[in-house]
Order: C-alpha cells, then sequence, then structure tokens
C-alpha cells in the first residue's frame, strides 16, 4: 500500500512542476521555497517501502532537482542557481523561526507546544546536515546540467536529467546520512542511526531517490511542449 501512495504522491509532486512552469520561473521559485519548507516537516514522518525505513521527504527532494532542472532548461544557470539561495535561505528562516516560536511559555489555554516540540525541536546536527546536504548537491546539479548540455550540444536531454541528479543525489545522500544522521564518534552530536547500516541506509536512501529520478524524465520532456504553448 505505501508503495502505491509513494508512487502517486510523486507522480503529484512532479505535476505540480508542470503547473508552476506554465506560470513561468517565479512561479518555479515559489515552489522550491514550498517544497524546502515542507521537507523539514515531512522528514520527521517515518515509514517502510518495499520492507525498509525512509522518511516522508524523499519524494519531495526528488521533486526539488527537478524544479531546479526546468530552471535550468528553460530559463538559464542564473536563474538556476538563484533558485537554489532561495531555498536556502527559506530553510534557514524557517528553522530559526520556529526554534524562537518553540522558546514562548505556552499558557494554560496551550494545546500545540508539545505537538510543535516533537515535529520542530530538531538537533543542531540534523539541521546542520539538511542545509550542508542541500546547498552542496543542488549548486553541483545545477552545474553538471548546464555543463552535460553543453558537452552534447543541447542534445539528449535525459542524459543531462538523470547524470546531473544521479551524481548530485549520491552526495546528498552521504552527507545526509553522515553528518545529520549516522552516530560517528567523530561528530559532536549525537547520532540517530547506528554506524553499522550506514552503507544500507545511504544504499535505499539513494535508490528511492534514483526511482523519483527515472520518474521525472518524461516530465521534463513534457516541459517543452509547455513552454512552447
Amino acid at each position: 500500500m505505501n508503495e502505491l501512495i509513494f508512487i502517486g504522491f510523486t507522480l503529484l509532486l512532479l505535476s505540480l512542476n508542470l503547473v508552476a512552469l506554465r506560470g513561468g520561473k517565479y512561479f518555479l521559485m515559489l515552489l522550491i521555497v514550498v517544497y524546502t519548507i515542507t521537507m523539514n516537516i515531512f522528514v520527521v514522518k517515518q515509514f517502510n517501502l518495499f520492507g525498509l525505513a525512509v522518511t516522508g521527504g524523499n519524494a519531495l527532494y526528488g521533486a526539488l532537482f527537478l524544479t531546479t532542472d526546468l530552471l535550468s532548461e528553460h530559463f538559464g544557470k542564473k536563474d538556476a542557481r538563484r533558485s537554489v539561495y532561495l531555498g536556502f535561505f527559506s530553510m534557514v528562516t524557517f528553522v530559526v523561526l520556529m526554534q524562537v516560536l518553540l522558546l514562548f511559555q505556552v499558557n494554560d489555554y496551550d494545546y500545540a507546544q508539545e505537538s510543535l516540540q516533537t515535529l520542530f525541536g530538531i538537533t543542531p546536527r540534523i539541521v546542520i546536515g539538511s542545509l550542508l546536504a542541500y546547498f552542496i548537491a543542488q549548486n553541483i546539479d545545477v552545474y553538471l546540467y548546464e555543463w552535460i548540455k553543453k558537452l552534447t550540444n543541447g542534445k539528449h536531454m535525459w542524459l543531462r536529467n538523470n547524470g546531473s541528479t544521479m551524481i548530485s543525489q549520491l552526495l546528498d545522500t552521504l552527507i545526509f546520512t553522515s553528518v545529520g544522521l549516522t552516530a560517528f564518534e567523530f561528530l559532536p552530536f549525537e547520532g540517530v542511526i547506528p554506524t553499522e547500516i550506514f552503507w544500507q541506509n545511504v544504499l535505499f536512501t539513494y535508490v528511492i531517490k534514483l526511482l523519483v529520478a527515472g520518474i521525472d524524465t518524461p516530465f521534463l520532456y513534457l516541459s517543452r511542449k509547455i513552454v512552447k504553448k
């Protein structure tokens, strides 16, 4: 059941990218802000896919890579890179504001503090890992997309889409899993997952992201028809 829901959710997110494309580059940038903020919420949701644990942010992160690829393809590297900074700023702003909100002392009428603390009382390590992985992986994705596009003289859109995403998603998975989650002794914060399942976690998370990347390729080709209209 989870597998069907996940595929349906992924298709919904990728379709939203095409809807935003109809509105132009600023709609795509706005969607990046929405995706980056909701990822910080969805990541706390955990469930099983094919018998292994994943978070609710995986599909969103895959859709986010398509959004930057759409900006690179139709509006250029400059706008794609600007959207990365916009997403990073949105993530930092959301995290800071939420932590300030949690500092307020509640009164007798409050009923949300405990739930908000559970959802957003995130550890510094997860925040640092998430921000670092996002910033590095997204910038590399934009760079590789343009590099492959020039290398192939604008041909083989599937190659630059999947090639850039495969490499950048691998880096993202490695950075976030190691810095944000794994209990490595040389890191100053307490880890969430034991070191012995580090590579298992990386491999399965990466496979899920590749699945989303494979699904998004037809959507990138459909985007050409939308832009022509």
